[in-house]
């Protein structure tokens, strides 16, 4: 079996949502499982701050995780129209992933959310892109074709799955629920096909 690594920050738990809305899409695929991986925070200094293993929830993220996986799926709240920092940190020291093109070929997917609608999830999910096609990795979106995309009044975009929060509410729109699943699965499609 081929695993997709959902990768995700996540500090108030919008991004978690959505990250466990994307294995479900990739739980879809014959032949596919997903591998949910998070980034320990970073302070304000250039390390990581939390404990080895976190208290609770997913595994921290290794770089083992993203050479292993057949694709990615990667997740963060929107920092000023860009990806948090904790994220951006477990990305820069992929060097040697990228020197050896590990995960060159490989299909990506990105998702975010915002506490608001104009929050800058479409800057951050293109910001994202950036060191994954670095990487030599492929950018799977969101096509027209998935109705919700037409629909939603919350998230979602076709650079990627969105939430919207609004005033701290935390949970997921249908629309943003499909749009993830949907993204999940298209990713794990695209990576069976590569294989």
């Amino acid at each position: 079996m081929s695993e997709i690594l959902v990768l995700y920050f996540s500090r108030a738990g919008s991004t978690e949502q959505l990250a466990r809305e994307v294995c479900r899409g990739v739980d879809a695929v014959a032949g596919m499982a997903a591998r949910l991986r998070t980034v320990p925070t970073v302070s304000a200094v250039p390390e990581a701050t939390e404990a080895e293993v976190p208290e609770a929830g997913p595994p921290y993220a290794t770089t083992q995780d993203l050479v292993e996986c057949a694709g990615v799926v990667m997740g963060s709240p929107t920092r000023f129209g860009n990806m948090d920092a904790s994220l951006k940190y477990f990305i820069d020291n992929t060097v040697n992933e990228w020197m050896s093109a590990a995960c060159a070929g490989k299909p990506f997917g990105l998702f975010t959310s915002t506490s608001s609608l104009h929050g800058g999830q479409e800057s951050t999910l293109l910001s994202m892109a950036l060191p994954l096609i670095h990487h030599g990795m492929i950018y799977v979106g969101i096509p027209w074709t998935e109705q919700a995309l037409s629909t939603t009044t919350t998230g979602g975009t076709p650079y990627g799955a969105s939430h919207v929060s609004w005033s701290r509410e935390h949970d997921l729109s249908d629309d943003e629920r499909e749009l993830a699943r949907a993204l999940g699965k298209r990713v794990a499609e695209v990576a069976a096909k590569l294989a």
